[in-house]
C-alpha cells in the first residue's frame, strides 16, 4: 500500500476514508486551503467549498462504475483526509478516487522552481509555505467549458450556466442533489444536446452554438483535448498551446490566458476588468500599463501568471488558516 494511500476506515456516518500525503512532485509542502481557494472557478459544481471548514466536496467521474462523491479535508498534520460518501468502495474504486483527488490538487507539479524565486521576491515569499497549486477538473475539456462560460458575463450567470449543465446533464452518483453528486457532463452528452436546450435551460446565450460545437468535436474524436495536459512544453511549447486554444469555439484571448493557467502553464498573465483593478489596490500604485505589469514579474520566467496570480489573491485565505 502507498503512503498516500496510508489508511481506509468505515465510519458510522456511512463515509469511507483515506489520507493523502500533501507534498508536491518536488516534496514541497502543500497548502491544502490556499489549493481549495486558489482561483473562483473551482467553486463552481460539480465542486463545493465550504471555506469556514476549508473542504472541498467534488463528484469524480470513475471508468465503468457510477461516479463518487468524495469530501477532501485537513487532516493530521501533512495530509489531507478524502471522504468518500455513500456504499463502501472497492479496492479498485479507492485507487481511483486517490488518484482523482490527488489530481485535482495537482500533487504531481513541482513548484520547486517557482519558490526559488519568490523566496528573493519580498511580495511573495509568503507562498514558498505551500501555496500556488492551482485546483483543477478532471479533464481539459471541463477547463474549457466552465471557462467559456465566465466569458464576458457576471459570475452570477456563469453560475447559472456551469450549475444547469451539470444537473441536467451530468452522470448522477448515489448522492445527487441538483447540481451536485453528478460529474460534469461528458463531451457526448453536450453534443447530443440540442441547441434550444442551451437557449432555454442553460441560457448560455451565444455561448451555446460553441459549446455544442465543441463537445461535437471532441465526442466525434476529431478534437483531443486531453492531449494538451500531457504535452510538455518542449513538444508542445506555450504560444503553440496558446494558439490551440485560440482556434476552439469561444474562445478568445482571455479564456486561452486562463485555461493555460489551470493546465499548469504559468508563462501568460490574466490581465482582465478584475485583475488589472485588483492589481492597482494591492500595489498601491495609481495606474499600471499592462506591460508595466508584466514587467513586475517578469523574473519569474515560465511562472510570470502564478507569481502575478498569487500577488493578487494572498488575502483570499486568512493567514491563521494556510
Amino acid at each position: 500500500m502507498s503512503r498516500r494511500l496510508a489508511r481506509s476506515t468505515k465510519t458510522m456516518a456511512k463515509r469511507w476514508s483515506l489520507e493523502l500525503d500533501l507534498v508536491g512532485a518536488g516534496g514541497e509542502p502543500v497548502d491544502l486551503p490556499r489549493t481549495i481557494a486558489s482561483h473562483g472557478v473551482a467553486d463552481l459544481p460539480p465542486n463545493r467549498i465550504d471555506e469556514d471548514a476549508w473542504t472541498l466536496e467534488l463528484t469524480l467521474p470513475i471508468d465503468g462504475r457510477p461516479p463518487r462523491t468524495v469530501r477532501v479535508s485537513p487532516g493530521r498534520r501533512g495530509f489531507a483526509k478524502i471522504e468518500v460518501l455513500g456504499r463502501a468502495p472497492g479496492k479498485g474504486e479507492l485507487e481511483r478516487v486517490r488518484s482523482g483527488v490527488a489530481h485535482v490538487l495537482r500533487l504531481d507539479e513541482d513548484l520547486t522552481p517557482f519558490y526559488e524565486v519568490a523566496s528573493a521576491d519580498p511580495d511573495l515569499s509568503w507562498t514558498t509555505a505551500g501555496a500556488g497549486r492551482l485546483l483543477r477538473s478532471p479533464t481539459v475539456f471541463e477547463e474549457v467549458v466552465k471557462t467559456i462560460c465566465t466569458t464576458n458575463c457576471a459570475w452570477s450567470a456563469t453560475v447559472r450556466m456551469v450549475s444547469a449543465l451539470v444537473e441536467n446533464l451530468g452522470e448522477p452518483g448515489e448522492n445527487a442533489d441538483g447540481p451536485f453528486g453528478r460529474a460534469f457532463p461528458t463531451p457526448q452528452a453536450m453534443a447530443a444536446a440540442n441547441l434550444s436546450f442551451y437557449k432555454d435551460v442553460v441560457r448560455a446565450g451565444y455561448r451555446g452554438q460553441y459549446l455544442q460545437s465543441l463537445a461535437a468535436s471532441v465526442a466525434s474524436g476529431d478534437l483531443d483535448l486531453e492531449v494538451l495536459a500531457r504535452a510538455e512544453t518542449h513538444d508542445l511549447p506555450d504560444d503553440e498551446l496558446a494558439a490551440r486554444l485560440l482556434a476552439l469555439p469561444g474562445v478568445g484571448p482571455y479564456a486561452a490566458a486562463h485555461v493555460m493557467m489551470l493546465l499548469g502553464r504559468y508563462s501568460p498573465l490574466i490581465l482582465d476588468s478584475w485583475t488589472r483593478p485588483k492589481y492597482l489596490a494591492v500595489s498601491g500604485a495609481r495606474q499600471a500599463k499592462d506591460s508595466t505589469i508584466e514587467r513586475r514579474f517578469r523574473r519569474y520566467g515560465r511562472y510570470a501568471g502564478l507569481a502575478f496570480w498569487l500577488y493578487l489573491t494572498r488575502d483570499w485565505v486568512a493567514e491563521d488558516n494556510s
